[in-house]
């Protein structure tokens, strides 16, 4: 079996990962980087802006049920993972709001990841189409992996530090059901189909602690009976305006605060009767937010013009009294549908199911109906880590020589969302800083030549 050295082994070469990688070899530290897939980037190559709560206050106020010491690390470490990648010579936008409480920046996150790629076959290894059978462990720290090149062949990395960055396990029907809710395997995945979980079972197999179960996933709102076509469809086809509409279950009856987000309310509807619903605008919403931009500088995508051309259920009332007219076959009462509205209409916050905003009324018609379920983008559930990405141990304490970055990572939500680029880019500065402090039993030097 051929046998490598080298000081950091990153299994996972998204944005995470790549971040990592670039970082430790930045450094001054020896760096393979082994992808499951062909390709590298991950989900992060369809994203465009990192962003997060613009400090503590604000985090712990939208995400009060999340590790404080993750919540409390991301923040602190946001402004530094921003100043990180305009060094790398991307270009970094100014800041915007993000949602109603965050603030992000825009960024071409392909033009990073080619970069971090660039730097990382320059002066270290990337190894892609490979994958990872198992941790190395010795003494109860873990030592490099086995993993194994598309011809079969198999190599033993020896390492000081491993970081696990394999973007979840959002493509995996068993675990999302497991750890997500029953149904979650239903839904639509808008991200990469690789990440299938392989760094969550790499760490429960060295007695990493993981969790917090049923804490919920990042996911949007669709339309129901549109598949995606390719990636760009994960943005085009979500439907974020839904914060300023309505939003109804097959009992005909609101079910959630709907101006909480976007991405509250698909977790929501995945625990209401067959997960879909109707999402309900007035003529103001579609004028205001339908055909707007979602972040200030995105491309805005009239959401019902493009779900009716691609054959999903939607339709249009020109007022209240012909919601009665509803297909019978999609499973709706119109007209109490309609009377919800109507009570809306004319008591506001009275008829709230939750908390926080105002619901403006929706009182302007045309109205413009889409039937929608959610997709999953990547769970919260994942690997425990400290404020530095070391992995927990199940037993206590952490595991020498393991961190975990980016959507492997859990703990840092729960039924709450804050951003996911920045995650990534935060813990695997992190995961990377830890790393190279670590004590090296190599020399420094560029690892054993290997095919790529």
């Amino acid at each position: 079996m051929q046998r490598i050295e080298t000081d950091v082994l990153v299994i996972g070469a998204g944005m995470a990962g790549l971040t990592a990688a670039a970082r430790a070899l930045d450094l001054g530290t020896s760096v393979v980087v082994v992808e499951k897939s062909d390709t590298v980037g991950g989900s992060a190559r369809f994203a465009g802006y990192a962003w997060t709560a613009p400090g503590r206050a604000v985090m712990d106020e939208v995400n009060p049920d999340g590790d404080p010491v993750l919540r409390n690390a991301l923040v602190d470490g946001f402004a530094d993972g921003i100043a990180w990648i305009r060094a790398l010579g991307v270009h970094c936008a100014d800041s915007v709001p993000v949602l109603r409480y965050g603030r992000g920046h825009r960024f071409d996150t392909n033009q990073y990841i080619d970069e971090c790629r660039r730097r990382v076959s320059t002066g270290g290894q990337l190894f892609t189409g490979t994958e990872t059978l198992a941790l190395r462990t010795e003494d109860g720290a873990v030592t490099g992996a086995r993993v194994r090149r598309p011809d079969g062949t198999e190599i033993e990395i020896v390492s000081t530090a491993v970081v696990l960055a394999t973007g979840g396990f959002q493509a995996d029907g068993e675990l999302v059901a497991e750890h997500i809710h029953p149904r979650a395997g239903e839904m639509q995945v808008r991200s990469n189909p690789v990440s299938a979980g392989a760094g969550l079972r790499l760490a429960e197999n060295v007695g990493a602690a993981t969790g917090m179960s049923r804490s919920g996933f990042y996911g949007h709102l669709v339309p129901t009976r549109v598949p995606f076509r390719d990636p760009s469809d994960f943005v085009a086809l979500s439907l974020y305006y839904s914060e300023h509409a309505l939003l109804f279950n097959l009992g005909n009856r609101r079910f959630t605060d709907e101006t909480l987000g976007d991405h509250l309310t698909a977790m929501r509807l995945l625990d209401q009767p067959e997960a879909r619903g109707l999402l309900v605008a007035d003529e103001r919403v579609y004028r205001e937010w339908v055909l707007g931009s979602y972040v200030e500088g995105a491309v805005a995508v009239d959401k019902f013009e493009l779900t009716q051309r691609r054959g999903g259920r939607c339709g249009i009332a020109e007022t209240l009294e012909d919601f009665a007219y509803l297909p019978p076959e999609w499973g709706y009462d119109g007209a109490a549908v309609a009377e919800q509205i109507r009570q809306v209409n004319a008591a506001g916050t009275a008829v709230r199911p939750a908390r926080a905003h105002d619901i403006a009324p929706l009182d302007t018609g045309p109205y413009y109906i889409i039937e929608t379920c959610p997709a999953l983008t990547f769970p919260f559930h994942g690997i425990r880590i400290d404020a530095t990405a070391r992995v927990l141990s199940a037993g206590g304490g952490t595991i020498p020589g393991l961190f975990a970055a980016g959507s492997d990572a859990g703990g840092l939500y729960h039924h709450a969302y804050a951003g996911g680029i920045a995650p990534a880019l935060v813990f695997g500065l992190a995961a990377a800083d830890a790393a190279a402090a670590l004590p090296s039993p190599h020399d420094g030097t560029a690892p054993a030549a290997a095919s790529t």
